[in-house]
């Protein structure tokens, strides 16, 4: 048998496990853009992803875990190989100051499980379209607020010794969009946050005036990656784009919001090839008006 076909076979096999073949990846992009996946995996529990993620790595079969995919891009050309999706690992429980939330939990229900509790220091994520295992991967932030500032330590998947770890705050090497998770295999399970007791309606304020801004600042209307650029040192990337003339600027359904010129959106069918190449335009304007380079924030998966 093929080594495809014995992988089925595993995943049929796996009580706490859902797939899907063939399956388009459109609608696990925040983008709504991708090509065709030869599988896309739902691990229901902690132990199910370690023993598919053991099983791919010990069968050198090609995968990616993803949580809400709101930074990645997907290839037109889909993926050969697994999509692991982790949106069914949704557990999160509070013990006096800290909340422990699994991988999939949406930034957005952990902010609102946090304010329910009465716990202040994750307003900054509600609204963010991230995953905690997102977040914790790319030190998610916003309105001056990071993940690294709340995070006591995450637990993960070491593929290479088949075992459960933990890596406290330090450990993690948080810089500005980025971890120590970026340089490894590693597969990030869940996290323990470390919040501050705070009157729940004056937390709800707080996010409140969050999602204001971003309804009125940014173009949520649309499918998008969020924030497509980093921000550039010395420099407001989105006041750039916007002075380079690029605002409204279209490849195919591709486009440089109108609202918020640091957001490429997708206008409506939209290919991955178009955001491709207009991110390459962005980048080659503002390399020749400013002479500097700026990076995306969000990753191709090819």
């Amino acid at each position: 048998m093929s080594k495809l076909s014995n992988l089925e076979m595993f995943m049929k096999e796996c009580a706490s496990l859902d797939f899907e073949k063939d399956a388009s990846l459109s609608c696990h992009s925040t983008f709504k853009v991708g090509g065709i996946a030869d599988y896309i995996a739902y691990p229901k529990s902690e132990s199910a992803l370690c023993a598919l993620v053991d099983y791919l790595n010990d069968e050198n079969i090609k995968y990616i875990v993803i949580g809400n995919g709101s930074n990645l891009l997907f290839s037109d050309e889909g993926y050969r190989g697994v999509v692991v999706v982790t949106t069914q690992l949704k557990k999160i429980r509070k013990s006096r100051n800290t909340i422990y939330a699994e991988c999939g939990v949406p930034l957005t229900s952990l902010a609102l499980y946090a304010q329910k509790h009465g716990l202040s220091g994750l307003e900054f994520a509600y609204g963010i379209p991230g995953s905690v295992g997102g977040a914790v991967f790319m030190n998610a932030g916003a309105y001056d607020g990071e993940i690294k500032d709340v995070l006591q330590k995450s637990s993960y998947f070491d593929a290479s010794l088949s075992k459960r770890c933990e890596l406290y705050n330090a450990g993690h090497k948080f810089g500005y969009r980025s971890s120590i998770y970026e340089s490894n295999d590693n597969v990030i399970l869940s996290a323990v946050f470390e919040l501050t007791p705070g009157d729940p309606d004056e937390i709800k304020h707080k996010m409140d005036g969050f999602m204001a801004l971003r309804k009125e600042k940014q173009p949520l209307e649309y499918p998008s990656a969020g924030s497509t650029f980093k921000r550039c040192e010395g420099h407001y990337t989105s006041k750039m784009i916007d002075e380079a003339g690029l605002k409204g600027r279209a490849v195919g359904g591709a486009m440089v919001s109108e609202k918020h010129a640091g957001f490429v959106i997708n206008k409506g069918n939209a290919t991955s090839n178009d955001i491709k190449e207009l991110i390459s335009i962005i980048k080659a304007e503002l390399k020749k008006k400013f002479d500097v380079d700026i990076q995306e924030e969000i990753k191709y998966i090819d």
